[in-house]
């Protein structure tokens, strides 16, 4: 994947910046990807879902509403993506088994961990837009992700 830096300096006006507030999980540093979304709250019926049907190299982005009352993905939702070869995920929310997922191979970015697992009610939204970190994110749009920030394009830059 071409680092953001370079994306942004070649496709600045192309690009928006989501706001810094995630930490970075995961052995897979670098990801990109077309973007799918689910929309929940502390319920992670359809981050699992998702997991298991979006296609191969998206980007899962999880609007939880912020919530730091418990996780939305712990290491058995990451093996999921690992095995079906998602790009990575981003959560505005948290996650747990945070030592276990930092050994698999993904990248997911989310506001940071909690130990307490979420309920399962299967309430929420998929394939609509999303907003958090100063950004909308929409289905089918591109996601770029690295150590140095994550940023948006309309569509597949590189």
């Amino acid at each position: 994947m071409i680092p953001t830096t370079d994306l942004c300096d070649e496709f600045r006006d192309q690009l928006t910046l989501a706001k810094p507030i995630f930490r970075q999980f995961g052995l897979k540093r670098t990801f990109a990807g077309p973007i799918k979304t689910v929309k929940v709250f502390e319920d992670n019926v359809l981050v699992k879902k998702a997991l298991e049907t979006i296609p191969e190299g998206s980007v899962l982005v999880v609007d939880g509403g912020g919530s730091m009352r418990c996780a939305l993905m712990g290491d058995m939702l990451a093996e999921i993506a690992v095995n079906r070869n998602l790009a990575g995920i981003i959560i505005h929310g948290m996650i747990r088994d945070s030592q276990e997922i930092n050994e698999m191979n993904i990248g997911i970015f989310s506001l940071g961990t909690n130990p307490f697992k979420s309920i399962k009610e299967g309430k929420g939204e998929t394939d609509v837009p999303v907003e958090f970190a100063g950004v909308e994110w929409k289905p089918g749009e591109w996601v770029y992700a690295d150590e140095d920030g994550i940023v948006l394009a309309k569509e597949k830059l590189k």
